[in-house]
């Protein structure tokens, strides 16, 4: 396949651009922030951020196993599902891959003719954001139980606290009244 290597070849400048695409997704100040901090430990979103990409990359050019793709994945949905991103906005980053394919070879696949090379590839990043959603719709899910217990807990405490609920003693079946009666 002629367009897998072109796409390893330029794997750097495809990343590159992806991640600078997905990065514009963020408002400006965060967007510099993951950009210009390359300390790990000061940034390790922007690190995480661009780590993952160039693994997921790799992995799609090896053929996208979804066992080996959803660790990569993982940690960048579970950003991104946490952010103020609507479920389309989280997972979109996927699909600027396509874009950026387009962009940094463009004129390789005219040239070489590997529309339809491109058109299975890009095939592959469907499935990929298919899977990048399921694991979002994960991550929301686990989000909602989290806050839906926080609040039952808060709510439960405040009752408490104004006398509107009390404690259950446990059950006793051996328990006789001051009468003797069960």
């Amino acid at each position: 396949m002629k367009l897998e290597k072109i796409l390893k070849q330029k794997a750097p400048a495809v990343v590159k651009t992806w991640i600078r695409m997905t990065l514009d997704t963020y408002p400006a100040d965060a967007r510099r922030f993951l950009n210009e901090q390359k300390d790990p430990f000061a940034n390790p979103v922007g690190q995480a951020l661009s780590q993952e990409m160039k693994n997921i990359y790799l992995e799609l050019l090896e053929g996208l196993n979804p066992e080996t793709v959803s660790s990569f994945l993982d940690y960048m949905v579970k950003i991104r599902a946490v952010q103020d991103f609507s479920p389309s906005q989280a997972v979109a980053f996927i699909f600027f891959l396509k874009k950026a394919i387009r962009e940094e070879l463009k004129k390789e696949i005219q040239k070489n003719r590997l529309q339809d090379e491109c058109m299975d590839f890009e095939s592959r990043i469907d499935a990929l954001a298919l899977l990048a959603f399921d694991i979002y719709v994960t991550h929301k899910k686990k989000l909602y139980e989290i806050r839906a217990n926080q609040a039952k807990n808060q709510v439960s405490k405040l009752l408490e606290r104004a006398g509107l609920i009390c404690e259950i003693p446990p059950w006793n079946p051996d328990f006789k009244d001051a009468n003797g009666q069960e």
